[in-house]
């Protein structure tokens, strides 16, 4: 039985889709070869290209506060738009809040049943005779 070594060169250890990249660059590499094989004319051969260099990272640094001045002075939104959509979002979070309730009494429920000796507080509210 032959176990493969990453030093051979053997992608059977690699994962599938590892695999399926390497073979897809590969066969890119390939294919551009040839087509930069075929539109050189025969007998000659192609100039290098000339390295470019990166640009300085300076230029991608993100702006600062003197870059940009801007200040947000205001926020113009009429009144009952804004009004609008406090109210959509308070009928919005009515089925998260109840969801939210069935959830921590569910908890409650099964922290009582897996702790019953947990004490269980209650409130009494009483009044007194009038």
């Amino acid at each position: 039985m032959s176990i493969p070594l990453t030093a051979d060169g053997d992608m059977e250890d690699l994962p599938l889709t590892v695999r399926r990249e390497k073979e897809a660059r590969a066969r890119e590499a390939r294919e551009r070869e040839a087509r930069e094989r075929e539109a050189q004319p025969s007998g000659l051969s192609a100039p290098e290209p000339e390295p470019v260099p990166y640009a300085a990272t300076d230029a991608y640094a993100y702006p600062s506060a003197e870059t940009y001045p801007a200040v947000v002075r205001a926020i113009d939104v009429p009144f009952f738009k804004l009004v609008l959509f406090f109210i959509k979002a308070v009928f919005a979070a009515i089925p998260a809040l109840i969801i939210l309730a069935v959830l921590l009494w569910l908890g409650g429920q099964a922290l009582e049943a897996a702790f019953p000796e947990l004490l269980k507080a209650k409130i009494l509210i009483t009044f007194p005779n009038s």
